[in-house]
């Protein structure tokens, strides 16, 4: 399920735990914020009338209010002696996805942890079958045949490009 949601003038594709930057949001860190939905998807049924989609819940997270990377304005006009040089930073805030309708976010870091751990029983008992099946195989087996080489042709020799006008 993913939504798309309106903030600060721009539209953002979400989906649940995602993070992104936004315009500054009047909030602080670890306040909750709801944004509006203009479009929910969820599998097959789409909801694109802004008015319906507006009834969607989508909820976020403040992480951090931060300043961007800053960009630099350079204004020249040729043969006049006009060049002006401005540079700002932009006021951003990091936002994580918490909840899209009643779908509710949970920690995808506690599953990969429990996947790893039984990812990591398992990885022995695969490496100790690989091994065996590699002593089983036999090695003339395993070796391609070689492939000839051609033979090479001779080079065809370049006839004389003298004409008969260079001889005069």
């Amino acid at each position: 399920m993913y939504a798309i949601v309106k903030t600060g003038g721009k539209q953002y594709k979400v989906a649940l735990g995602d993070k992104l930057n936004v315009e500054k949001l009047p909030a602080e860190v670890g306040d909750k914020v709801e944004l509006t939905a203009i479009c929910v998807v969820d599998g097959k049924d789409v909801i694109a009338d802004p008015a319906k989609a507006a009834g969607t819940k989508v909820e976020a997270v403040v992480v951090e209010q931060f300043k961007d990377k800053k960009v630099i304005v350079f204004k020249f006009k040729k043969r006049k002696n006009y060049k002006r040089k401005r540079g700002h930073r932009q006021n951003l805030t990091r936002i994580q996805i918490t909840q899209i309708g009643s779908e509710k976010y949970k920690e995808p870091a506690k599953k990969a942890a429990k996947s790893t751990d039984k990812a990591a029983k398992e990885a022995p008992a695969k490496k100790a079958a690989d091994a065996a099946e590699k002593d089983a195989a036999p090695k003339a087996a395993k070796k391609p045949a070689a492939k000839k080489a051609a033979p090479k042709k001779a080079a065809s020799k370049k006839a004389d490009t003298t004409s008969a006008d260079d001889a005069e």
